[in-house]
């Protein structure tokens, strides 16, 4: 992640406070979210975390288990994400 310094929120980038999981089971972000300065780049610190790559592998499984992709998406598509989650 890169560095922001300190004009940052203390929450930024954290996948559970910015985008969490709603009622409905899908991620949302909290009013207070849509009006930040920071909300796009936080938005994908968060995603970009190992908790936002978690919560893409299980978008990953979901589609192959529904068929929306085959074996081989699937493979390709979860190397991928753990290929980003290293450190270089």
């Amino acid at each position: 992640m890169a560095d922001h310094g300190n004009d940052v929120p203390s929450c930024y980038g954290k996948l559970e406070i910015v985008f969490p999981k709603g009622e409905d089971g899908l991620r949302h972000s909290p009013e207070k979210c849509l009006s930040c300065p920071h909300k796009t780049p936080c938005l994908r610190s968060a995603v970009d975390s190992s908790m936002g790559r978690e919560m893409k592998e299980k978008i990953v499984d979901k589609a192959y288990k529904t068929g929306m992709i085959n074996f081989l998406e699937r493979w390709s598509k979860k190397k991928l994400l753990k290929s980003s989650g290293k450190k270089k």
